[in-house]
Protein backbone atom coordinates (compact mmCIF):
# COMPACT_ATOMS: atom_id res chain seq x y z
CA UNK A 1 0.00 0.00 0.00
CA UNK A 2 0.99 3.38 -0.85
CA UNK A 3 2.03 5.94 1.75
CA UNK A 4 -1.15 7.77 0.71
CA UNK A 5 -3.65 4.66 1.66
CA UNK A 6 -3.90 3.52 -2.12
CA UNK A 7 -3.60 0.58 -2.87
CA UNK A 8 -1.00 -0.86 -5.75
CA UNK A 9 -1.51 -3.76 -8.02
CA UNK A 10 0.96 -4.66 -10.50
CA UNK A 11 -0.20 -5.50 -14.59
CA UNK A 12 2.39 -8.03 -16.37
CA UNK A 13 0.98 -7.16 -20.01
CA UNK A 14 2.39 -5.90 -22.99
CA UNK A 15 -0.68 -3.94 -24.58
CA UNK A 16 -0.83 -0.32 -24.58
CA UNK A 17 -5.23 -0.44 -24.22
CA UNK A 18 -5.22 -3.74 -22.07
CA UNK A 19 -2.67 -1.39 -19.68
CA UNK A 20 -5.08 1.80 -19.79
CA UNK A 21 -8.33 -0.32 -19.15
CA UNK A 22 -7.14 -2.40 -16.24
CA UNK A 23 -5.39 1.01 -14.92
CA UNK A 24 -8.60 3.24 -15.37
CA UNK A 25 -10.94 0.05 -13.85
CA UNK A 26 -8.78 -0.23 -10.71
CA UNK A 27 -8.85 3.53 -10.44
CA UNK A 28 -12.40 3.62 -9.41
CA UNK A 29 -11.71 1.19 -6.56
CA UNK A 30 -9.04 2.98 -4.93
CA UNK A 31 -5.81 1.14 -7.18
CA UNK A 32 -2.96 2.52 -8.60
CA UNK A 33 -1.28 0.39 -11.46
CA UNK A 34 2.02 -0.11 -12.10
CA UNK A 35 3.65 -1.71 -15.56
CA UNK A 36 5.27 -4.44 -16.61
CA UNK A 37 5.71 -5.49 -20.65
CA UNK A 38 7.46 -9.02 -19.59
CA UNK A 39 9.12 -11.43 -17.53
CA UNK A 40 12.21 -9.74 -17.01
CA UNK A 41 10.27 -6.63 -15.97
CA UNK A 42 8.37 -7.81 -13.54
CA UNK A 43 11.26 -9.44 -11.52
CA UNK A 44 13.17 -6.29 -11.69
CA UNK A 45 9.98 -4.26 -10.34
CA UNK A 46 9.56 -6.36 -7.30
CA UNK A 47 13.02 -4.64 -5.91
CA UNK A 48 11.88 -1.29 -6.83
CA UNK A 49 10.18 1.49 -4.18
CA UNK A 50 6.92 0.53 -6.05
CA UNK A 51 7.47 -3.05 -5.83
CA UNK A 52 7.79 -3.07 -2.31
CA UNK A 53 4.60 -1.84 -1.81
CA UNK A 54 2.51 -3.60 -4.09
CA UNK A 55 -0.57 -5.26 -2.77
CA UNK A 56 -0.94 -7.92 -5.84
CA UNK A 57 -0.13 -8.67 -9.18
CA UNK A 58 -2.33 -8.95 -12.14
CA UNK A 59 -0.43 -11.62 -14.76
CA UNK A 60 -2.37 -11.21 -18.43
CA UNK A 61 -1.59 -15.08 -19.90
CA UNK A 62 -0.66 -14.09 -23.27
CA UNK A 63 2.79 -15.51 -22.67
CA UNK A 64 3.35 -19.16 -22.94
CA UNK A 65 2.12 -21.56 -20.54
CA UNK A 66 5.36 -22.98 -19.19
CA UNK A 67 6.63 -19.07 -19.10
CA UNK A 68 3.55 -17.78 -17.18
CA UNK A 69 3.62 -20.55 -14.35
CA UNK A 70 7.46 -19.92 -14.07
CA UNK A 71 7.05 -16.62 -13.66
CA UNK A 72 4.62 -17.10 -10.47
CA UNK A 73 6.47 -19.63 -9.20
CA UNK A 74 9.77 -17.09 -9.52
CA UNK A 75 7.43 -14.09 -7.83
CA UNK A 76 6.45 -16.56 -5.00
CA UNK A 77 9.59 -17.42 -4.31
CA UNK A 78 10.77 -14.06 -3.81
CA UNK A 79 7.14 -12.97 -2.33
CA UNK A 80 5.40 -15.29 -0.96
CA UNK A 81 2.23 -13.64 0.38
CA UNK A 82 1.87 -11.44 -2.41
CA UNK A 83 -1.46 -12.38 -4.22
CA UNK A 84 -1.39 -13.24 -8.42
CA UNK A 85 -4.28 -13.13 -10.44
CA UNK A 86 -4.16 -14.35 -13.54
CA UNK A 87 -6.27 -12.96 -16.81
CA UNK A 88 -6.71 -15.19 -19.55
CA UNK A 89 -8.78 -15.10 -23.18
CA UNK A 90 -9.48 -18.67 -22.85
CA UNK A 91 -11.19 -21.07 -19.77
CA UNK A 92 -8.89 -23.43 -19.38
CA UNK A 93 -9.42 -25.16 -16.27
CA UNK A 94 -5.46 -27.31 -17.13
CA UNK A 95 -4.08 -23.81 -16.88
CA UNK A 96 -6.07 -22.99 -14.25
CA UNK A 97 -4.37 -26.19 -12.32
CA UNK A 98 -1.26 -25.56 -13.24
CA UNK A 99 -1.17 -21.80 -12.02
CA UNK A 100 -2.81 -22.37 -8.81
CA UNK A 101 -0.06 -25.32 -7.72
CA UNK A 102 2.30 -22.43 -8.47
CA UNK A 103 1.13 -20.36 -6.46
CA UNK A 104 -1.99 -18.69 -8.35
CA UNK A 105 -4.74 -16.87 -5.85
CA UNK A 106 -7.30 -16.87 -9.04
CA UNK A 107 -8.05 -17.24 -12.43
CA UNK A 108 -10.17 -14.50 -14.50
CA UNK A 109 -11.18 -14.99 -17.88
CA UNK A 110 -11.65 -12.13 -20.24
CA UNK A 111 -13.53 -10.21 -21.02
CA UNK A 112 -13.89 -9.42 -17.21
CA UNK A 113 -16.75 -7.70 -16.13
CA UNK A 114 -15.59 -4.44 -13.87
CA UNK A 115 -17.11 -5.53 -10.76
CA UNK A 116 -15.48 -9.13 -10.87
CA UNK A 117 -12.68 -7.51 -11.27
CA UNK A 118 -12.69 -5.32 -8.52
CA UNK A 119 -13.68 -8.05 -6.53
CA UNK A 120 -11.27 -10.40 -7.08
CA UNK A 121 -8.70 -7.69 -6.13
CA UNK A 122 -10.36 -6.84 -3.11
CA UNK A 123 -10.87 -10.81 -2.11
CA UNK A 124 -7.12 -11.26 -2.65
CA UNK A 125 -6.23 -8.68 -0.26
CA UNK A 126 -9.18 -8.81 2.05
CA UNK A 127 -9.18 -11.91 4.21
CA UNK A 128 -13.03 -11.49 5.32
CA UNK A 129 -13.25 -12.13 1.34
CA UNK A 130 -11.14 -14.37 0.23
CA UNK A 131 -13.07 -17.59 -0.13
CA UNK A 132 -11.61 -18.96 -3.38
CA UNK A 133 -13.55 -17.34 -5.76
CA UNK A 134 -12.35 -19.26 -9.11
CA UNK A 135 -15.81 -17.86 -10.31
CA UNK A 136 -15.86 -17.50 -14.24
CA UNK A 137 -13.51 -21.02 -14.00
CA UNK A 138 -15.76 -23.11 -11.76
CA UNK A 139 -18.97 -22.04 -13.82
CA UNK A 140 -17.48 -23.72 -17.35
CA UNK A 141 -17.00 -26.90 -15.26
CA UNK A 142 -20.43 -27.60 -15.13
CA UNK A 143 -22.14 -29.05 -17.70
CA UNK A 144 -26.54 -28.39 -17.61
CA UNK A 145 -28.03 -31.20 -15.41
CA UNK A 146 -31.75 -32.69 -15.47
CA UNK A 147 -33.65 -32.78 -12.59
CA UNK A 148 -32.95 -35.86 -11.88
CA UNK A 149 -29.31 -35.18 -11.69
CA UNK A 150 -29.59 -31.68 -9.50
CA UNK A 151 -28.91 -32.80 -5.63
CA UNK A 152 -30.58 -31.83 -2.42
CA UNK A 153 -32.89 -33.08 -0.14
CA UNK A 154 -34.64 -30.78 1.68
CA UNK A 155 -38.13 -29.84 1.40
CA UNK A 156 -37.68 -26.45 0.61
CA UNK A 157 -35.69 -27.54 -2.23
CA UNK A 158 -37.30 -30.18 -3.16
CA UNK A 159 -40.53 -28.15 -3.34
CA UNK A 160 -39.28 -25.04 -6.02
CA UNK A 161 -37.62 -28.15 -8.26
CA UNK A 162 -41.29 -29.47 -8.39
CA UNK A 163 -42.20 -26.46 -9.67
CA UNK A 164 -39.68 -26.25 -11.89
CA UNK A 165 -40.26 -29.77 -13.15
CA UNK A 166 -44.34 -28.81 -13.47
CA UNK A 167 -43.99 -26.05 -15.52
CA UNK A 168 -41.32 -27.13 -17.88
CA UNK A 169 -43.27 -28.28 -20.40
CA UNK A 170 -45.36 -25.06 -21.02
CA UNK A 171 -44.48 -21.92 -22.73
CA UNK A 172 -45.25 -19.55 -19.77
CA UNK A 173 -42.68 -17.33 -18.32
CA UNK A 174 -40.49 -18.47 -15.01
CA UNK A 175 -39.61 -15.99 -12.57
CA UNK A 176 -36.64 -17.69 -10.01
CA UNK A 177 -35.89 -15.58 -6.68
CA UNK A 178 -32.97 -16.73 -4.54
CA UNK A 179 -29.22 -15.48 -3.28
CA UNK A 180 -26.41 -15.00 -5.25
CA UNK A 181 -24.93 -18.27 -5.91
CA UNK A 182 -27.82 -20.44 -5.14
CA UNK A 183 -27.96 -22.40 -7.70
CA UNK A 184 -31.17 -20.48 -10.35
CA UNK A 185 -29.19 -20.75 -13.78
CA UNK A 186 -28.76 -24.50 -12.77
CA UNK A 187 -32.63 -24.60 -12.37
CA UNK A 188 -32.84 -22.50 -15.54
CA UNK A 189 -30.98 -24.88 -17.37
CA UNK A 190 -32.71 -27.86 -16.08
CA UNK A 191 -36.03 -26.17 -16.81
CA UNK A 192 -34.87 -25.61 -20.40
CA UNK A 193 -33.52 -29.18 -20.76
CA UNK A 194 -36.99 -30.62 -19.87
CA UNK A 195 -38.94 -28.40 -22.20
CA UNK A 196 -39.79 -28.68 -25.47
CA UNK A 197 -37.58 -26.46 -26.52
CA UNK A 198 -34.46 -28.85 -25.41
CA UNK A 199 -33.26 -29.26 -28.84
CA UNK A 200 -32.63 -25.38 -29.47
CA UNK A 201 -30.36 -22.75 -27.55
CA UNK A 202 -30.74 -21.77 -23.98
CA UNK A 203 -29.25 -18.17 -24.02
CA UNK A 204 -28.15 -16.65 -20.92
CA UNK A 205 -27.59 -12.61 -20.09
CA UNK A 206 -26.96 -10.95 -16.82
CA UNK A 207 -28.99 -7.76 -16.46
CA UNK A 208 -26.47 -6.99 -13.83
CA UNK A 209 -23.32 -6.94 -15.29
CA UNK A 210 -24.75 -5.48 -19.10
CA UNK A 211 -23.93 -1.47 -19.51
CA UNK A 212 -27.06 0.37 -19.10
CA UNK A 213 -26.49 2.18 -22.43
CA UNK A 214 -25.79 -0.87 -24.41
CA UNK A 215 -28.47 -3.34 -23.02
CA UNK A 216 -31.21 -2.14 -24.99
CA UNK A 217 -28.84 -3.50 -28.23
CA UNK A 218 -27.68 -6.19 -26.78
CA UNK A 219 -30.67 -7.97 -26.24
CA UNK A 220 -32.89 -6.56 -28.88
CA UNK A 221 -30.06 -5.95 -31.27
CA UNK A 222 -29.56 -2.84 -33.68
CA UNK A 223 -29.21 -2.11 -37.51
CA UNK A 224 -26.04 -0.42 -39.07
CA UNK A 225 -25.47 2.89 -38.13
CA UNK A 226 -28.40 3.29 -35.76
CA UNK A 227 -26.57 5.07 -33.15
CA UNK A 228 -22.53 6.32 -33.18
CA UNK A 229 -20.53 3.45 -32.99
CA UNK A 230 -22.89 0.74 -34.70
CA UNK A 231 -20.86 0.53 -37.57
CA UNK A 232 -22.58 -2.87 -38.38
CA UNK A 233 -25.74 -5.08 -37.63
CA UNK A 234 -25.89 -6.37 -35.07
CA UNK A 235 -28.36 -9.43 -33.81
CA UNK A 236 -29.38 -9.52 -30.33
CA UNK A 237 -30.07 -12.18 -27.86
CA UNK A 238 -33.85 -12.29 -28.42
CA UNK A 239 -33.39 -13.37 -32.23
CA UNK A 240 -30.32 -15.86 -31.02
CA UNK A 241 -32.81 -17.66 -28.61
CA UNK A 242 -35.36 -17.81 -31.67
CA UNK A 243 -37.41 -21.69 -30.41
CA UNK A 244 -35.47 -21.47 -27.52
CA UNK A 245 -34.90 -19.82 -23.74
CA UNK A 246 -34.00 -16.79 -22.57
CA UNK A 247 -32.95 -16.43 -19.41
CA UNK A 248 -32.54 -13.45 -17.98
CA UNK A 249 -30.58 -12.69 -14.56
CA UNK A 250 -30.44 -10.26 -12.64
CA UNK A 251 -33.36 -8.96 -14.40
CA UNK A 252 -34.05 -6.06 -11.72
CA UNK A 253 -30.92 -4.51 -12.39
CA UNK A 254 -32.46 -4.41 -16.18
CA UNK A 255 -33.12 -0.08 -17.08
CA UNK A 256 -36.28 1.22 -17.53
CA UNK A 257 -36.21 2.08 -21.18
CA UNK A 258 -35.40 -1.82 -21.47
CA UNK A 259 -38.42 -3.07 -18.91
CA UNK A 260 -40.75 -1.53 -21.48
CA UNK A 261 -39.55 -3.10 -24.12
CA UNK A 262 -39.51 -6.72 -22.75
CA UNK A 263 -43.31 -5.85 -21.71
CA UNK A 264 -43.71 -5.09 -25.34
CA UNK A 265 -42.01 -8.39 -26.56
CA UNK A 266 -44.26 -10.33 -24.07
CA UNK A 267 -47.77 -8.80 -25.14
CA UNK A 268 -46.62 -9.28 -28.59
CA UNK A 269 -44.67 -12.09 -29.21
CA UNK A 270 -42.07 -8.90 -31.73
CA UNK A 271 -38.45 -7.31 -30.61
CA UNK A 272 -37.91 -4.30 -32.13
CA UNK A 273 -33.93 -3.76 -32.92
CA UNK A 274 -32.77 -0.24 -32.76
CA UNK A 275 -33.38 1.53 -35.25
CA UNK A 276 -35.21 -1.08 -37.39
CA UNK A 277 -37.82 -0.03 -39.56
CA UNK A 278 -40.45 -2.81 -38.47
CA UNK A 279 -40.21 -5.69 -35.98
CA UNK A 280 -39.74 -9.10 -35.82
CA UNK A 281 -41.58 -11.99 -34.64
CA UNK A 282 -39.43 -14.31 -32.44
CA UNK A 283 -40.41 -17.56 -30.19
CA UNK A 284 -38.81 -17.23 -26.90
CA UNK A 285 -39.77 -18.86 -23.43
CA UNK A 286 -38.24 -16.11 -20.85
CA UNK A 287 -36.99 -17.44 -18.08
CA UNK A 288 -36.17 -14.26 -15.34
CA UNK A 289 -33.91 -14.59 -12.20
CA UNK A 290 -33.70 -11.94 -9.29
CA UNK A 291 -31.32 -12.14 -6.16
CA UNK A 292 -33.64 -10.28 -4.19
CA UNK A 293 -37.67 -10.10 -4.02
CA UNK A 294 -38.80 -8.76 -7.10
CA UNK A 295 -41.84 -7.62 -5.68
CA UNK A 296 -39.14 -5.33 -3.47
CA UNK A 297 -37.96 -3.51 -6.78
CA UNK A 298 -41.75 -2.95 -7.35
CA UNK A 299 -42.64 -1.29 -4.45
CA UNK A 300 -39.39 0.90 -4.80
CA UNK A 301 -40.15 2.10 -7.93
CA UNK A 302 -37.72 0.70 -9.99
CA UNK A 303 -39.33 -2.13 -11.36
CA UNK A 304 -42.54 -2.13 -13.42
CA UNK A 305 -45.54 -3.86 -11.50
CA UNK A 306 -47.20 -4.82 -14.98
CA UNK A 307 -44.04 -6.38 -16.21
CA UNK A 308 -43.77 -8.25 -12.51
CA UNK A 309 -47.33 -9.92 -13.18
CA UNK A 310 -46.06 -11.03 -16.26
CA UNK A 311 -42.68 -12.47 -15.19
CA UNK A 312 -44.04 -13.84 -12.56
CA UNK A 313 -46.60 -16.29 -13.97
CA UNK A 314 -44.53 -19.21 -12.73
CA UNK A 315 -42.84 -18.21 -9.63
CA UNK A 316 -40.01 -19.95 -7.21
CA UNK A 317 -37.61 -19.66 -4.53
CA UNK A 318 -34.08 -21.30 -4.14
CA UNK A 319 -33.51 -21.26 -0.39
CA UNK A 320 -29.70 -20.27 0.32
CA UNK A 321 -27.65 -23.54 1.44
CA UNK A 322 -27.36 -22.18 4.94
CA UNK A 323 -30.94 -23.02 5.24
CA UNK A 324 -30.02 -26.97 4.01
CA UNK A 325 -26.97 -27.68 5.75
CA UNK A 326 -28.09 -31.01 5.56
CA UNK A 327 -27.36 -31.28 1.86
CA UNK A 328 -24.01 -30.41 1.88
CA UNK A 329 -22.46 -33.76 2.32
CA UNK A 330 -24.02 -35.04 -0.66
CA UNK A 331 -23.85 -32.27 -2.71
CA UNK A 332 -19.75 -32.07 -1.81
CA UNK A 333 -19.12 -35.45 -2.82
CA UNK A 334 -21.33 -34.80 -6.12
CA UNK A 335 -19.15 -31.79 -6.85
CA UNK A 336 -15.90 -33.37 -6.32
CA UNK A 337 -16.86 -35.86 -8.77
CA UNK A 338 -17.54 -33.46 -11.39
CA UNK A 339 -14.22 -31.65 -10.71
CA UNK A 340 -12.84 -35.00 -11.04
CA UNK A 341 -13.34 -35.25 -14.51
CA UNK A 342 -11.04 -31.95 -14.93
CA UNK A 343 -7.52 -31.64 -16.54
CA UNK A 344 -4.77 -32.73 -14.51
CA UNK A 345 -7.46 -33.11 -11.16
CA UNK A 346 -8.46 -36.96 -10.15
CA UNK A 347 -11.00 -38.36 -8.19
CA UNK A 348 -11.32 -37.32 -4.25
CA UNK A 349 -11.95 -38.16 -1.30
CA UNK A 350 -13.00 -36.40 1.74
CA UNK A 351 -12.36 -36.76 5.84
CA UNK A 352 -15.37 -36.50 8.37
CA UNK A 353 -13.46 -34.11 10.35
CA UNK A 354 -13.71 -31.81 6.66
CA UNK A 355 -17.05 -32.43 5.76
CA UNK A 356 -18.16 -31.48 9.34
CA UNK A 357 -16.51 -28.56 8.82
CA UNK A 358 -17.81 -27.75 5.74
CA UNK A 359 -21.42 -28.34 7.30
CA UNK A 360 -20.42 -26.04 10.23
CA UNK A 361 -19.79 -22.96 7.82
CA UNK A 362 -22.41 -20.41 6.93
CA UNK A 363 -21.87 -20.12 3.16
CA UNK A 364 -22.46 -16.74 2.64
CA UNK A 365 -22.37 -17.33 -1.49
CA UNK A 366 -24.19 -20.66 -1.44
CA UNK A 367 -23.48 -23.43 -3.51
CA UNK A 368 -21.28 -21.54 -6.05
CA UNK A 369 -19.07 -20.33 -3.19
CA UNK A 370 -18.58 -24.08 -2.02
CA UNK A 371 -18.03 -25.31 -5.74
CA UNK A 372 -15.43 -23.02 -5.76
CA UNK A 373 -13.57 -23.90 -2.50
CA UNK A 374 -13.96 -27.53 -3.21
CA UNK A 375 -12.14 -26.32 -6.99
CA UNK A 376 -8.96 -25.28 -4.82
CA UNK A 377 -8.90 -27.68 -2.34
CA UNK A 378 -8.76 -30.38 -4.77
CA UNK A 379 -6.30 -28.68 -6.35
CA UNK A 380 -3.94 -28.25 -4.28
CA UNK A 381 -4.12 -31.00 -2.09
CA UNK A 382 -1.41 -33.84 -2.78
CA UNK A 383 -3.47 -36.38 -0.64
CA UNK A 384 -6.11 -39.15 -1.89
CA UNK A 385 -8.81 -37.19 0.68
CA UNK A 386 -9.59 -33.52 1.97
CA UNK A 387 -9.04 -32.66 5.35
CA UNK A 388 -9.72 -29.95 7.59
CA UNK A 389 -6.40 -28.40 6.59
CA UNK A 390 -6.95 -27.83 2.78
CA UNK A 391 -9.80 -25.49 3.73
CA UNK A 392 -7.92 -22.75 5.44
CA UNK A 393 -10.27 -19.95 5.08
CA UNK A 394 -13.51 -21.94 5.43
CA UNK A 395 -12.05 -22.67 9.11
CA UNK A 396 -11.02 -19.45 10.30
CA UNK A 397 -14.21 -18.10 9.80
CA UNK A 398 -16.78 -21.25 11.00
CA UNK A 399 -17.99 -20.66 14.02
CA UNK A 400 -19.15 -23.70 16.46
CA UNK A 401 -22.27 -24.19 16.08
CA UNK A 402 -24.07 -24.82 19.76
CA UNK A 403 -27.54 -26.16 18.55
CA UNK A 404 -29.49 -28.52 20.22
CA UNK A 405 -29.65 -32.27 19.63
CA UNK A 406 -32.88 -31.71 17.96
CA UNK A 407 -31.95 -28.66 15.60
CA UNK A 408 -29.02 -30.80 14.76
CA UNK A 409 -31.19 -34.04 13.72
CA UNK A 410 -32.88 -31.19 11.82
CA UNK A 411 -29.46 -30.28 9.90
CA UNK A 412 -28.79 -33.78 9.22
CA UNK A 413 -31.80 -35.46 7.95
CA UNK A 414 -33.28 -32.24 6.43
CA UNK A 415 -36.67 -32.31 7.87
CA UNK A 416 -37.76 -29.91 10.28
CA UNK A 417 -39.14 -31.48 14.00
CA UNK A 418 -40.09 -28.27 15.49
CA UNK A 419 -41.89 -25.41 14.94
CA UNK A 420 -41.02 -21.99 15.17
CA UNK A 421 -42.85 -22.13 19.02
CA UNK A 422 -40.92 -25.08 20.00
CA UNK A 423 -43.76 -27.85 19.68
CA UNK A 424 -43.78 -30.41 17.55
CA UNK A 425 -45.13 -30.31 13.80
CA UNK A 426 -47.79 -32.60 13.08
CA UNK A 427 -47.16 -36.23 12.44
CA UNK A 428 -48.53 -36.08 9.05
CA UNK A 429 -46.22 -32.89 7.89
CA UNK A 430 -43.31 -34.98 9.27
CA UNK A 431 -44.31 -37.60 7.09
CA UNK A 432 -44.74 -36.35 3.58
CA UNK A 433 -41.49 -34.49 4.36
CA UNK A 434 -39.79 -37.84 4.80
CA UNK A 435 -41.14 -38.93 2.13
CA UNK A 436 -40.29 -36.10 -0.11
CA UNK A 437 -36.41 -36.53 1.08
CA UNK A 438 -36.81 -39.86 0.35
CA UNK A 439 -38.05 -39.55 -3.39
CA UNK A 440 -35.51 -36.77 -4.00
CA UNK A 441 -32.79 -38.59 -2.38
CA UNK A 442 -33.32 -42.12 -4.77
CA UNK A 443 -34.30 -39.49 -7.50
CA UNK A 444 -38.20 -40.70 -7.84
CA UNK A 445 -37.62 -44.16 -7.93
CA UNK A 446 -40.29 -45.25 -6.38
CA UNK A 447 -39.77 -48.94 -6.04
CA UNK A 448 -36.29 -48.02 -4.13
CA UNK A 449 -38.43 -45.17 -2.36
CA UNK A 450 -40.84 -47.59 -1.17
CA UNK A 451 -38.05 -50.51 0.04
CA UNK A 452 -36.25 -48.15 2.35
CA UNK A 453 -38.49 -46.50 3.81
CA UNK A 454 -40.35 -50.00 4.31
CA UNK A 455 -43.29 -50.19 3.19
CA UNK A 456 -45.07 -51.49 -0.09
CA UNK A 457 -45.47 -49.78 -3.09
CA UNK A 458 -49.46 -49.94 -2.90
CA UNK A 459 -48.87 -48.56 0.53
CA UNK A 460 -46.61 -45.46 -0.67
CA UNK A 461 -48.94 -44.70 -3.83
CA UNK A 462 -52.08 -44.44 -1.27
CA UNK A 463 -49.53 -42.05 0.90
CA UNK A 464 -48.87 -39.95 -1.83
CA UNK A 465 -52.44 -39.49 -2.54
CA UNK A 466 -53.52 -39.02 1.23
CA UNK A 467 -50.37 -36.53 1.19
CA UNK A 468 -50.90 -34.56 -1.62
CA UNK A 469 -47.47 -35.25 -2.33
CA UNK A 470 -46.28 -35.41 -6.26
CA UNK A 471 -43.64 -37.99 -7.61
CA UNK A 472 -41.54 -35.53 -8.75
CA UNK A 473 -41.59 -33.97 -5.08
Amino acid sequence: MTPTGMRMVMLIDDEPAQQRLVSALAARAGWRTVFAGDSETAIATLGTRDGMMLDAVLLDHSMHSEEAVALIREIKARRQALPILMLTAVSDVGMAVEAMRAGATDFLVKPIAPDRLLAALDAAVDDQLASGELRPLTEKISAPLGFDEIVGSAPDFRAALAIAAKAARARLPILIEGETGVGKEVVAEAIHTASPRAKRAMVTVNCGTMPANLIDSHLFGHEKGAFPGAFARHVGKFMDADGGTLFLDEVSEMPMDVQVKLLAYLQSGEVHPVGARAASEVDVRIVAAANTRLAEAVEAGTFREDLYYRLNVVQLTIPPLRERLGDIPALSRHLLARIAKQPGLRDMGITDAAMDLLVSYDWPGNVRQLQNVLFRAAVLCEGDALTVADFPQIASHSLPRNLPDAANANQEAGVTLYMADGHMRPLDDIEADIIRLAIGHYRGRMTEVARRLGIGRSTLYRKLAELGISEVA
